[in-house]
Order: C-alpha cells, then sequence, then structure tokens
C-alpha cells in the first residue's frame, strides 16, 4: 500500500473495485482515498478503511474496474458541443433513407434558417458522388448542407450556395475546393473549411468554428446573451465527456474566446473536466502572431485550464485526396495531394514555435505531411537546441518506412485515433483503402509499428469525427484487424490500449508526475466502471459502461 497524509479523514473513498492503477510499483488495489483534490492512499479495502470520517463520500464501485480518468488527447469541444443538435447521419445509407432523415429533421426544425447534417459517409449513394442536385431533390427550399464524418468535405443544396454567395465558385487558398460542375456552377461538394465556411455561417454558429477557421476571435464581440449562449455550449460539451469518464481534454482548435468562455465556467461553478487549448496557427498568419500564442501560454497555466500549445494543419484527408502524400494516390496516379504550407515555410513556424518554448501539434495525414512535419521539428532541433519539446504529429495514417524511427529519434508523440482506421469502427473501408493502395496498407495507421519503434503513442477519438466514447476507443484498438493477411498486425493489447487513453496522455501534456496513474500525490482523477474491464470478452467491450466519473476529488458524473 502507498500513503501520505494518514491520519486525516478523506474527502471521498472508492471502495470495493478492481484498481488498475497503471501504476508499475502498485498495479492493483482495492481501494483509494481522496482529500483536497489528490489522492492522499491506494490499497486494499481494510487499509483506506481508516480515512473514513463522518462527512466522507463513498463510492462503491460493487467490482467494476477503477481507472485513471480517461484523458482525451485529441478532440473539437466547442463545436462538438454544438453539433450535438444536428442531424445525425452515421449509418444513413441509400437515397432513400438519406431523404427520410433530412426531411424529419426538416420538420422537427421548421423555424431554423439554416439545417446541417453530420457525419455522412462518403459512399452514402454507393459509388455516386452527392451533388446539390440530389439534395434539391431532397429539400428545394430550405438551405441545407451535410459534413462527411471527417469535417474535411460538405456537401450543399442549391438554396445553401446561393446564399453564401459560391455558387458560382470563389478563389480559395491551397488545398481548399468547391468543386465545380459542367454547367459552370459549383457541383454542392466542398472540400475544406475556407470552401464550407461560408455556407456554415448560415447557421449562425460561426463563433463555434472560429477556433478551427481561422483562429481568431469573434468580430464584433458577443453580447451578454450570446456569451451566456456559448457558455451553455461548452458546458454540455464538458458534461458530455465527464459522461464517458474523461476528466482531462487536449482541445486541438483554439483561439482566447474558448478559454475565456472556460475561465467563466470555472469562476462560476468549477470545470467538470481539465481543459487545454492550443493557439490555432493558420497558413495565412505571419510569424509574429506567435505573440498571442505565448501571452495565452502566460495567461492560463493551470491545473485546470492551461495553453502552451500551438495546432497546425498542413494537410486535409485521404477521402477528398486532400492528404499530401509521398507517391501519388493509387486510384489518382497524377496527384500526391496539396500542402497548406510549404516545407520551407512550415519548418520556419517550427523553429519559431520551439524558440518560444511551445509545444507543437501539427494534423498530418498522408506520409507526405507526416515527413513534411518531421523535417521542420527536426530543424527546430538544429537551430534552437535538443530540448524536451514533446512535439506531436496529428492522426499520421500513412507513413513511410524511413519516417519511423525519427519520431524516436526527434522526441515526438504519435497522436492517433483507433476509432479512424477504415473498418476498425465506423468508417468503412472504401473509398480510403483503394485510395491509399495496397502498397502502403502495411505502413497505414500504424500503431503497433510506430510504438515498437520506441515512440509514445497517445490515443484519442477526434470527437466529433469520430464517437467520442474511449471505450470504443479501446475496444478498436484491441480488436484492429489487418485489411491483408501480409500486413502486419497493428492492434495493442488491453493494458496498452488503456495506458495509450491515461499514462500517454499525461506524458503527452507533461503532466505525468501528476495524472494519467492512480498513486498518491496524483489528481484525484478517476473512472468507476460498471464491469470488471479484464474479465470482458474483447467484442463485449462496448457493454462496459462509466457509472462514476471523478475529477478533482469531485464527482462530475454519476450514471
Amino acid at each position: 500500500m502507498s500513503v501520505t497524509g494518514a491520519g486525516h479523514s478523506a474527502d471521498l473513498v472508492v471502495i470495493n473495485g478492481r484498481v488498475l492503477t497503471m501504476d508499475d510499483d502498485n498495479p492493483v488495489a482495492e481501494a483509494i482515498a481522496v482529500k483536497d483534490g489528490a489522492i492522499i492512499a491506494v490499497g486494499s479495502l481494510a487499509s483506506i478503511e481508516v480515512f473514513k470520517g463522518p462527512a466522507t463520500k463513498i463510492v462503491d464501485a460493487s467490482g467494476g474496474s477503477v481507472i485513471p480518468g480517461f484523458i482525451e488527447a485529441h478532440m473539437h469541444l466547442f463545436s462538438g458541443a454544438a453539433e450535438l443538435g444536428h442531424l445525425q447521419l452515421s449509418g444513413v445509407h441509400g437515397f432513400d433513407a438519406l431523404q427520410r432523415a433530412i426531411r424529419d429533421y426538416a420538420s422537427a426544425w421548421p423555424d431554423a434558417k439554416m439545417l446541417v447534417g453530420q457525419g455522412v459517409d462518403y459512399t452514402v449513394l454507393g459509388d455516386e458522388r452527392v451533388t446539390r442536385h440530389h439534395l434539391d431533390a431532397i429539400l428545394p427550399d430550405r438551405s441545407f448542407a451535410m459534413a462527411a464524418p471527417d469535417h474535411h468535405t460538405m456537401w450543399a443544396n442549391t438554396r445553401a450556395l446561393e446564399m453564401a454567395g459560391i455558387l458560382h465558385g470563389r478563389t480559395l487558398g491551397p488545398g481548399n475546393e468547391i468543386v465545380m460542375g459542367e454547367d459552370g456552377l459549383a457541383a454542392g461538394e466542398l472540400r475544406e473549411g475556407e470552401a464550407f465556411g461560408p455556407v456554415l455561417d448560415l447557421a449562425g454558429e460561426s463563433r463555434v468554428r472560429l477556433g478551427l477557421a481561422t483562429g481568431g476571435e469573434p468580430e464584433p464581440m458577443p453580447t451578454a446573451a450570446e456569451r451566456a449562449a456559448d457558455r451553455d455550449i461548452m458546458r454540455r460539451g464538458l458534461a458530455w465527456c465527464a459522461r464517458h469518464g474523461i476528466t482531462s481534454i487536449q482541445n486541438m482548435d483554439g483561439n482566447l474566446y474558448q478559454l475565456e468562455l472556460l475561465a467563466e465556467i470555472e469562476a462560476e461553478e468549477g470545470l467538470a473536466c481539465r481543459v487545454q487549448i492550443p493557439f490555432h496557427y493558420k497558413n495565412f498568419m505571419t510569424l509574429d502572431m506567435l505573440d498571442k500564442a505565448s501571452v495565452m501560454a502566460e495567461r492560463y497555466n493551470s491545473e485546470w485550464l492551461s495553453s502552451g500549445m500551438v495546432k497546425v494543419f498542413y494537410d486535409g484527408v485521404l477521402d477528398s485526396w486532400t492528404a499530401v502524400m509521398v507517391e501519388p494516390y493509387a486510384d489518382r496516379t497524377d496527384w500526391v495531394g496539396e500542402p497548406l504550407f510549404i516545407p520551407r515555410q512550415f519548418a520556419e513556424l517550427a523553429v519559431a514555435v520551439d524558440r518560444r518554448g511551445l509545444q507543437m501539434a501539427v494534423h498530418s495525414i498522408g506520409d507526405g505531411a507526416v515527413r513534411a512535419v518531421l523535417d521542420g521539428y527536426e530543424a527546430a532541433e538544429r537551430a534552437n537546441g535538443k530540448r524536451d519539446s514533446r512535439h506531436r504529429v496529428e492522426h499520421i495514417e500513412v507513413v513511410t518506412a524511413a519516417d519511423v524511427p525519427r519520431f524516436e529519434k526527434l522526441g515526438v508523440i504519435a497522436s492517433m485515433q483507433p476509432p479512424h482506421p477504415p473498418g476498425a469502427m465506423d468508417f468503412p473501408l472504401e473509398p480510403t483503402v483503394s485510395r491509399i493502395g495496397q502498397a502502403r496498407w502495411p505502413l497505414s495507421y500504424a500503431w503497433r509499428t510506430l510504438k515498437n519503434a520506441g515512440a509514445h503513442v497517445v490515443f484519442a477519438s477526434d470527437w466529433p469525427v469520430s464517437p467520442i466514447d474511449p471505450i470504443l476507443g479501446i475496444k478498436a484498438a484491441v480488436l484492429r484487424k489487418p485489411w491483408a493477411k501480409t500486413d502486419p498486425d497493428q492492434s495493442f493489447s488491453l493494458h496498452e490500449a488503456i495506458a495509450g487513453y491515461t499514462v500517454e496522455g499525461a506524458y503527452a501534456e507533461f503532466m505525468e508526475h501528476r495524472k494519467g496513474r492512480l498513486k498518491p500525490g496524483y489528481l484525484a482523477d478517476l473512472v468507476v466502471l460498471s464491469a470488471d474491464i479484464e474479465a470482458i470478452a474483447p467484442e463485449d467491450l462496448h457493454t462496459v459502461r462509466p457509472v462514476t466519473t471523478v475529477c478533482g476529488g469531485k464527482v462530475t458524473y454519476q450514471a
């Protein structure tokens, strides 16, 4: 047993648990005592009984697993929370089913000026690409747009395109495209944020997207009522996280406004999760704008609310051919994708961010993007000297064999999402696997390959791109199957997968001395599960649910 502060009655004790501490020195226990937001003892039931006092809150785990609170290392809190109210189209297939879903939603929201759907498969109509004409046949007289699960492509009807002023196209920056039809008008498919931003603005949710779209602040500043409504959206998102056992969030889009909203919630009633919000650097910015990233890092640096990270997009996604590849796409052999930064420009940015002592997290899906980002981190190390920077590469859906060992060599974190490989959870195999091409399959979503090569691999959902539930992610990681018999096995063991959502998440935010494990002196962030997760067959893991979430010693969710 480990104890600090013996002799004090605890604020909260968890009893009768199968405690998986993720602490190698004391891997299994039965009970935990908590005081002043921190763990004071982990041990046998008998050893924890001494910490019970008249005011101690008792949480009976009833034989269920007790594990460190999940650390969601890559998600979009503000926009994800807003999308909880949108039309959910995941799993809808065929024109008739799509029409039924959209028309039902439209009748339920008769006064909405813009209707938005989420999570529609690229193959919703089989091999046929969706156009505005399909959507016009479903809903001709109201503005409607729907997003692919990856949030990199949207499809809009004619009315929405007209109202957004893009029916006749528009000049856009690199990597963004309004697909044009043979009639000289927009076909309805909009690739990347600059293309579909004007359509989404019609929905009146531009503030929730600012951290993704521009990294800038609301203009004009919201009224008191708008600000209160935005705080409510954030609260909804935090509650959704707590419901899924999440106690820490590493957000992957950001601006000062999000930090201010969260600080206001913290002052009013406290936060249900700890949140890190980055500064989002876009390709139209200049390096002096990193001053704002430094200000955010200095102003917000508590264990509840912090910044200190710069988020960047280097490329798009495979399904719309906007990910950047080393060799051409298997199904588009004259095309490797267009980067959002030229390599030299990105390297200058990496050097500048690193010089400020800030961490960097870069969306890099294609192997060409992964290589350019690693090159940038190498340039930063060369220019500024080696330090414990823990810069991150986000997604890494394809990587080359030559770049695998560079993660460990440069101390770079591989931030990956178990729900993302086609076939692992909700995403269909096509069109992605054909786009990648079989020659690249062995190094696609290569978690095990990177881990075996010494990289720190951290797991997350990328919510709202994938369902937020870490237990579904753990199941996807454990059950991962190769696409071809000759491909290497990339699956994780149950303990490795849990570590990806706890121990590695803490490491990714330089907090491995305070969270990610259940041990004395660590923050009292934990989740009690409905069953013994180690005793459940992998294919039944989805039946295990969080029943109590505790963050900072306070119960933030109770089933």
